[in-house]
């Protein structure tokens, strides 16, 4: 398979491993790894959809991810509520920002992670620049994007909207533990017998 980059010179894309995917499809196991992005999000969602569509017995999405894009956070998040099949979710690695976002779509009990696992809460970031008006605009958006992400999380987490605030007005990092006790994870696992 060829694709033109911006040049149009033909490069070769690598094809994907088809006995991972469907080993994966199998399992119905979705892998949501590295920066967040529309990319990744399509890849995710598509995967959502087709695995509802086939049955609605569990899916297992596994997230280890630093964040990235809370648009694309959002549109894994809505999807991970829409299919109509439960979805449980392994944090592992770290889950960050976006993939924190990602992660808090889960019902409690089907949010599971590996002992290791670290956690991120914060504030949402942006790259604000331009005209006086328009660095306005940006930062009304970010503000209400906070809001949005602040109601998220306290809904997820059993949290007051107050505290959230007041945690995520800086890197708010979680062991696995901490996390539990925060109200963001539902149970720390060891093993895959253990996500029921």
């Amino acid at each position: 398979m060829y694709r033109l980059d911006e040049e149009d010179e033909p490069t070769q894309i690598s094809e994907p491993n088809s006995f991972l995917e469907q080993a994966l499809f199998k399992a119905r196991t979705i892998m949501l790894t590295g920066g967040v992005d529309d990319k990744l999000a399509r890849r995710v969602c598509e995967r959502l959809l087709a695995l509802s569509a086939e049955s609605t017995d569990p899916i297992l999405l596994v997230v280890s991810s630093p964040g990235g894009h809370v648009e694309s956070g959002d549109m894994i998040h809505d999807m991970v509520k829409f299919v109509p099949a439960p979805v449980k979710i392994l944090g592992t690695g770290w889950v960050a920002s976006a993939g924190a976002l990602i992660y808090s779509s889960a019902k409690r009990e089907n949010r599971f992670c590996m002992p290791n696992t670290r956690f991120l809460l914060h504030e949402p970031r942006g790259g604000v620049g331009g005209q006086a008006s328009d660095v306005e605009i940006q930062a009304r958006e970010i503000i209400k994007m906070r809001e949005r992400l602040n109601k998220i999380f306290a809904e997820a987490c059993g949290k007051s909207l107050e505290q959230i605030k007041k945690d995520t007005e800086r890197d708010y990092w979680m062991t696995a533990q901490e996390a539990v006790d925060y109200g963001l994870v539902g149970k720390i696992v060891t093993h895959q017998s253990e996500i029921q």
